[in-house]
This record gives structure tokens, C-alpha cells and sequence, in this order.
């Protein structure tokens, strides 16, 4: 599978794998939250991430960029993902946020209005 923008079909991600065994999260701070490669499905509306996100590596996104509007790209040695979304693809439309802060598990949360999972 592969992520693209819903606004313009730009392949945004890299082939990516359901991931099903769940025990290789990791939740440390600082640190990859999913394994390079794989993908993870929001089950349910949490915090302020909408069921149906897909999160990702960030190390797996690409064509994308950070966003233009400054107030988004908060954080002490990342971003933080606390003023909305922060990505966009290359053609500037949103995607979804990056969390990749100290204080933060590191992932991208892409938004399922946004973004589209398709077959390679």
C-alpha cells in the first residue's frame, strides 16, 4: 500500500504494511512510535486525532513538507503537533501532523479526509 493526497493523487508515502502485530509500538518518548514500513488505522476519535487517521513513520513520508504558516511548526526540538496540522504535500495542500518533539512519541497522523491508503 501507498499514501497519496486526495487533493492532487501525489504519492506521499513510502510501500507501506498494515501493522499487525501491535507489540512493536513503542511508546517512548524521543523515539519512533510504528516501525519504518508499516502503517497503523485510528480505531476511534482520540484526543484530537479523528478515527480512521493513518499513522506512520515520518521517516516514510515523502513529497511532503512542512507547512507555510509558521504558528503550526511549534516545539523545543521538533514539532510538537499541538497547533494543527503541519504537513502538506509538495503541491501545499494539507495532510496531516507530525509529532517529532522530545517530549513526543515521533509519527506523522495523516488525515483520512485528506490522504487515501491505495494498492502499489
Amino acid at each position: 500500500m501507498k499514501l497519496i493526497c486526495k487533493a492532487c493523487n501525489l504519492e506521499i508515502s513510502e510501500p507501506l504494511t498494515e501493522l499487525k502485530n501491535l507489540s512493536l509500538i513503542n511508546k517512548n518518548d524521543g523515539q519512533d512510535y510504528i516501525p519504518r514500513g508499516f502503517y497503523l488505522i485510528q480505531q476511534e476519535t482520540a484526543y484530537q486525532i479523528l478515527k480512521g487517521s493513518i499513522i506512520i513513520n515520518i521517516k516514510d513520508l515523502i513529497n511532503s513538507k512542512h507547512h507555510s504558516d509558521g504558528s503550526r511548526l511549534n516545539g523545543c526540538c521538533g514539532l510538537d503537533g499541538c497547533d494543527g496540522m503541519n504537513r502538506v504535500c509538495l503541491h501545499d495542500h494539507e495532510i496531516g501532523t507530525e509529532y517529532s518533539d522530545c517530549w513526543r512519541y515521533h509519527k506523522v497522523i495523516l488525515n483520512p479526509e485528506l490522504v487515501e491508503l491505495i494498492s502499489n
